[in-house]
């Protein structure tokens, strides 16, 4: 919701520059060129245009669009017609993120019923996909220790959205702080192993985009290797000894 409102106020206020090449809504003050509003015009258009792409109103219909700055900067527009306008918006967005999510459901299903079928790929009964390259050793984690690993992350597409490699260092965590499918993945190898993961959209982050690299309903895949197990030391068990 937040960002809907972001696009309709960003949107209302752009219409005040929308009708750049039909006449200005009032005159430039003195010692602004017509050049200068022109670049500003463009400016903002573009500021618009990113912001509807962003909010996943790409296939916006430009005449329509032009249509309703027009009405706008002519005859105004009410609370009632804003509160209206607002209610279009978001129904078209709740219904296109239902339809974009079975989409991808469905693609995600018929990929993973297809590599489960690769050589060396096991699937466990939640659903997350795996393939060792190399069992490591002895020494394995368990939900409450801490793991520092290398990893590349990427989408079924190939689009790599986080990489350890490319910062250039490992990093460090505790394993029940992360993804349902990185908390499982991990505890199959040993220290100094090596894990390939599928995770479907269930045990990674749900129905909900993870900032801007990983769109709702993904299915991640994961390429990891376990370099270090610290386990876990109950503190208070200490201080009580």
């Amino acid at each position: 919701m937040k960002r809907l409102k972001f696009l309709l106020v960003a949107a209302l206020g752009g219409f005040l520059f929308a009708q750049c090449g039909h006449g200005s809504v009032e005159a430039p003050l003195k010692g602004i060129s017509s050049s200068q509003v022109d670049s500003v015009s463009y400016a903002v258009g573009v500021s618009i245009g990113s912001m509807i792409k962003q909010n996943n109103l790409g296939e916006i219909n430009i005449d329509k669009f032009a249509e309703g700055v027009k009405h706008t900067l002519s005859k105004g527009a009410d609370m009632n017609e804003q509160r209206s306008v607002g209610m279009i918006i978001n129904n078209y967005l709740e219904k296109k993120m239902a339809l974009l999510g079975e989409t991808k459901k469905a693609e995600q299903t018929a990929f993973m019923a297809e590599n489960k079928n690769n050589e060396g790929v096991v699937e466990t009964e939640s659903g997350l996909q795996y393939q060792i390259v190399n069992p490591g050793s002895e020494i394995k984690a368990v939900a409450v220790d801490t793991v520092e690993v290398n990893y590349k992350g990427t989408l079924l597409d190939g689009t790599v959205f986080d990489s350890s490699y490319d910062r250039g260092e490992s990093i460090k965590f505790p394993l029940n702080a992360v993804i349902a499918g990185w908390g499982e993945g991990i505890q199959l190898i040993g220290e100094g192993g090596k894990i390939n993961l599928w995770i479907p959209y269930e045990l990674a982050y749900g129905e909900r985009a993870a900032g801007a690299d990983i769109p709702a309903y993904s299915t991640l895949y994961f390429e990891v290797e376990l370099l270090k197990v610290y386990k876990y030391q109950d503190k208070k068990a200490k201080k009580s000894k």
